[in-house]
């Protein structure tokens, strides 16, 4: 090769080899603008809706009268009025629920995911009552619990129940063979294996049922409200419905989602504590640098 064709190929190759990511316009969009623009959106594809009349205001509520009752209950809840007492009742049942729920749940995932017995005898049964339409269940939890709050919590716990048990199952499953291997060499016995290797490692799945169980606990609470009366929110909604006070259920289901977001929340916060060194799909922590 002589001394210019040399020159010529370096000249060819690109100076800098080192990989570099590309992002798009609209990733570099900071969140909490992106998540402003959207409501935005929403909310102005809503009034056209109104406006133009496709569909009667009695079905669906304009958001200034959503917005006159969400302030209306907001107010009424602030005052300690009944509208406080009935989100204290769901509030309970809820809690009540879920934490039944992870007890029952975590035990019998232990079960199935840490014996054969378990997961030979037990989980078909599990997957069998997993496949029944669990909200038949809430005339029957009725009957034998009242028409009380043990009725709508049993009824939330029952919804609640099974993701725990197929997260913890799962997260068991979910250490290596060399990590096994490793415990069995150096003489531990099935409780410690049990305590020190497989459960942390299982805490990432652990974490994801119990999310998928917040949303299914704030559903079970509220079917059971509907079905079975009662004092809650689930109730109010009801009367609201039943009136055409279409606004009021906007209000009320609005003031709803918000307790299932800070029991999320909370389990949330739980796992960026207790699983630090797991990452989940979305990187909170590019999220925050670009929303910076």
């Amino acid at each position: 090769m002589t001394q210019a064709e040399s020159t010529a190929r370096q000249a060819e190759e690109p100076k800098d080899t080192v990989w570099s990511e590309h992002i798009s316009v609209m990733d570099r969009i900071p969140r909490w603008v992106a998540m402003l623009g959207l409501f935005v959106v929403f909310v102005a594809i809503w009034q056209f809706v109104i406006a133009i009349g496709i569909v009667s205001p009695i079905i669906l509520p304009s958001p200034a009268a959503t917005l006159d009752e969400l302030i209306f209950v907001g107010r009424n809840l602030i005052t300690g009025d009944y509208m406080l007492v009935a989100f204290w009742v769901t509030t309970q049942e809820v809690l009540v629920g879920f934490a039944i729920a992870f007890v029952i749940g975590f035990s019998l995932g232990v079960l199935v995911g840490e014996t054969k017995f378990g997961e030979k005898s037990v989980m078909p049964y599990l997957v069998a009552i997993d496949t029944m339409p669990k909200i038949a269940f809430a005339p029957l939890f009725v009957a034998w619990l009242g028409f009380g709050i043990a009725s709508k919590v049993a009824l939330a716990a029952f919804m609640a129940t099974f993701p725990i048990v197929v997260a913890t199952a799962a997260g068991l499953h979910a250490a290596d063979q060399n990590s096994k291997m490793l415990f069995k060499t150096m003489g531990a016995s099935r409780w410690q294996t049990l305590v020190k290797m497989k459960l942390p490692m299982g805490l990432p799945h652990l974490f994801t049922g119990l999310k998928i169980a917040s949303v299914a606990v704030m559903a079970g609470a509220i079917t059971a409200e509907f079905l079975g009366g009662g004092n809650g929110f689930g109730e109010l909604i009801r009367v609201g419905a039943s009136m055409l006070n279409t606004p009021r259920v906007f209000a009320l289901i609005i003031y709803l989602s918000l307790l299932g977001f800070a029991v999320f929340w909370c389990i949330s916060w739980l796992q960026r504590r207790l699983v630090f060194w797991h990452k989940g799909t979305i990187d909170e922590g590019a999220l925050q640098k670009k929303g910076a």
